[in-house]
């Protein structure tokens, strides 16, 4: 079994030598860093289970680390438990806000950091398949359902939405807005499906910002009309009203929208890697189409 990876971001040589040699005798493989952008090189180039991170360091500060860990998405989901001196609630809101999962606080016992540590791989672990922000099916978990449906012998349709611009958005109003927008997608999703598809139909993750719906082929349809309708009248709430009153130089077009195509079971798909492929080219068919209706409109 693999040795979880942690990384201690700690400018306290003698403490983050302790901690290295603690957590290293408890059988993780343990990586170190003194500086705030040391710890993002070293997320870029390794992949981590856990990050425990100082808030007070000699460049940038954890907050900033953290906020940079959770915009990235190789590192978005990855478990951080601050380490501080702070006390104060508000840094601890603060903390919370941006997705840390645990906060202790110096001086602290190192046992107690130990299970915590341990407590939070833990449920990392338990979460695996399910997205963080939306509680929808990933991974393993959607890939048995579309194997379900390829052999499944009934008939099928799976359709795909795609969220564009969704990392330019984070990128200009933070991974909160960011992470709202999915949850609002994903309950547009959850009410299209029970209202208009059927007991056995199924919502996922194909990536961070793409989902896709099991449905029968007499539902597809309607649920993606309903969704994209949805979408549609909903997207600019999204933004700030400072941005939405007029005058305001944004392209929510641009910024912010929901690709979607459809499948079915007619298209003689092998396996999942096929199906993925599928859909991605389905996808891009209506890029494609979509740029040239734009072409056509301007």
């Amino acid at each position: 079994m693999t040795q979880p990876r942690i990384l201690i971001v700690e400018d306290d040589g003698d403490l983050a030598e302790l901690l290295e040699a603690h957590f290293s005798t408890e059988k993780y493989d343990v990586l170190t860093a003194a500086w705030g952008a040391e710890a993002l090189e070293i997320a870029q180039a390794e992949p981590l289970n856990l990050v425990v991170l100082d808030i007070r360091l000699p460049d940038i500060n954890g907050y900033e680390v953290c906020r940079q860990l959770r915009l990235n998405r190789r590192t978005q989901d990855v478990p951080i438990v601050f380490l501080t001196e702070k006390r104060d609630r508000v840094d601890k809101l603060h903390g919370l806000e941006l997705g840390v999962v645990d906060y202790i606080t110096k001086p602290f016992d190192v046992r107690e950091l130990r299970l915590r540590v341990r407590n939070a791989l833990a449920r990392a672990n338990q979460r695996a398949f399910i997205h963080h922000t939306t509680e929808l099916p990933e991974g393993v978990l959607v890939d048995e359902r579309m194997t379900r449906a390829l052999h499944g012998g009934s008939p099928w349709s799976i359709v795909v939405f795609s969220l564009r611009g969704l990392e330019d958005f984070r990128e200009r109003y933070g991974f909160v807005a960011g992470d709202d927008v999915l949850r609002a997608v994903a309950l547009m999703l959850r009410n299209a499906v029970r209202e208009l598809g059927g007991e056995d139909d199924f919502i996922g993750h194909l990536d961070h910002d793409t989902f896709v719906v099991v449905t029968q082929p007499e539902h597809a349809e309607a649920i993606r009309e309903r969704v994209q309708t949805k979408m549609h009248y909903s997207r600019e709430f999204f933004y700030p009203v400072s941005d939405r009153e007029a005058g305001t130089p944004i392209a929510f077009d641009d910024m912010l929208r929901l690709d979607t195509a459809m499948v079915g079971d007619g298209q003689g798909y092998a396996d999942t890697n096929g199906l993925r492929a599928g859909l991605a080219e389905a996808l891009a068919r209506a890029n494609d189409d979509s740029a040239l209706d734009d072409e056509d409109v301007s």
